[in-house]
């Protein structure tokens, strides 16, 4: 085998709620992710040597700065590969967007290469080895929907949800370090009841579930970029079952059960905004598939 593709899908969170800051400087968390399917495609190639970056977006570094770059080297490293490879991503998850873009690409490279090389490191392994890219490298690995706690490493798989979901993306970029900088735990209003969305999920309550979504770090982010509440405010005027923003935004997403609501919220959105999309959820079957 020379070469694989392989899809690298994003994320929403159902919930996400910091429980303090560790000494550490992390946060400790606990929150609920979903995969949807909007995904990256990574192409790899096998070279004699080192790492070639390319990709069709002009956003994302080409270096070893880029998250992709980071996790073939430490494949390389931890698993004594002594050979190169071309990646090629072919970027379709808008960028710094709280859908975990970088990360599922980083765990794209590091799925596809054990496959490419193979490596035949277990999935446990792998998203062990992927804890030192970034917190959510290991669910992005994982795939489909996941309690994750600590700083996102400890990852308990559950069901999670199959509907229709249409996400905005205003045009800024928000930095992760900052919204967590900006956050006060000890201010935080509203906490998540993660025990009832979990039952809910378990249960296929899906009322519940919409009920009760719930992200802390949504009015740091909102304080700082107010568009982000007028496009909430939005996804519920055109009728979405629930609506949050996922990660450290500025994406929001909304819930439809009705597909028709859902093209129609689409639509209306994308009159506004350029990086609107209509996906469903994704319960990590074959994920990150590959051809």
């Amino acid at each position: 085998m020379d070469e694989i593709k392989i899809r690298g899908r994003a994320k929403i969170n159902l919930s996400l709620d910091v429980l303090r800051r560790r000494e550490d400087g992390y946060h400790e968390v606990k929150m609920i992710m979903q995969q949807i399917d909007l995904y990256d495609e990574i192409l790899l190639k096998n070279i004699d040597k080192g790492i070639l970056l390319e990709s069709n977006c002009e956003f994302i570094p080409t270096h070893e700065g880029n998250i992709a770059y980071k996790a073939a080297k430490l494949m390389m490293e931890k698993f004594h590969v002594d050979r190169g490879v071309h990646i090629y991503i072919d970027k379709k998850i808008p960028v710094a967007a709280g859908l975990a873009g970088g990360s599922t690409d980083a765990a794209a490279v590091m799925i596809g290469l054990n496959k490419l090389w193979g490596i035949n490191a277990t999935k446990e392994e792998l998203m062990e080895a992927s804890l030192s890219l970034g917190a959510d490298v290991p669910f992005c690995i994982l795939g489909g929907a996941a309690l994750a706690e600590g700083i996102g490493e400890k990852l308990t798989p559950i069901r999670g949800i199959n509907e229709w979901v249409v996400l905005c993306k205003p045009n800024i970029s928000v930095s992760t370090a900052s919204v967590y900088g900006n956050l006060d735990v000890s201010k935080i209003r509203k906490h998540p009841n993660t025990d009832i969305i979990l039952n809910a999920l378990e249960n296929q309550d899906l009322q519940s579930v919409v009920e009760n979504l719930c992200n802390v770090l949504e009015p740091v982010t909102e304080s700082m970029h107010p568009i982000v509440k007028d496009i909430k405010r939005k996804m519920l005027e055109y009728h979405a079952w629930g609506s949050l923003m996922s990660g450290s935004g500025p994406t929001v997403f909304g819930i439809y059960k009705d597909y028709n609501k859902a093209k129609s919220a689409y639509e209306n959105l994308s009159k506004v905004y350029n990086q609107v999309y209509l996906v469903k959820t994704y319960d990590g079957r074959g994920s990150y598939d590959h051809k």
